[in-house]
Formats: C-alpha cells, sequence, structure tokens
C-alpha cells in the first residue's frame, strides 16, 4: 500500500471520524472506498442518489394540480428587491 498525504480543514476531519465512528469504520478505509470507486469510474453511488431523488419527486404532492409554467411566465413574473420585470 502507498500512503497519502492530504490537507484537510480540522472541522472536516472530526466530523467525518465521528460518522466513521458510528457507522465501524475509518476514515482511511471510507477515502479507500471513494478513491477506489473514483478510480474505476463506478459511479453507483452517484445514480442510485440520483434514482432516489427521482423517485421522491414522483411521490411529491407538491404540484399536484398539474401547473405548468412558461418561459414567459418565469420572465414576466414580479421580483421582490425591486429587480427584474414588474
Amino acid at each position: 500500500m502507498t500512503n497519502l498525504t492530504i490537507t484537510l480543514e480540522d472541522a472536516i476531519v472530526k466530523k467525518a471520524r465521528v460518522r466513521a465512528i458510528h457507522e465501524g469504520t475509518s476514515v482511511s478505509a471510507k477515502v479507500r472506498e471513494f478513491l477506489a470507486a473514483y478510480a474505476q469510474g463506478d459511479d453507483a453511488p452517484q445514480q442510485a442518489a440520483a434514482q432516489a431523488f427521482i423517485a421522491a419527486a414522483r411521490r411529491s404532492t407538491a404540484n399536484h394540480q398539474g401547473a405548468r409554467w412558461s418561459r414567459e411566465d418565469a420572465y414576466n413574473r414580479p421580483y421582490p428587491h425591486g429587480g427584474g420585470n414588474t
């Protein structure tokens, strides 16, 4: 194995150590996992996150009435603080 020296903010390292302890692992192990996946081009974690986001968006009832916005709607609306079109 090769040793790697990186520089990180103390606060980030402390939070990472606490999280790693809670997960029963170490910061070094998490960095190894990340770099191994990164080196191999493994984008499975990002794809899983994207799929979870899409699933959550489909379950959302935020636009339950089916409202649609056009490009003109976006540009022809009042802006707070006096900017843009009114």
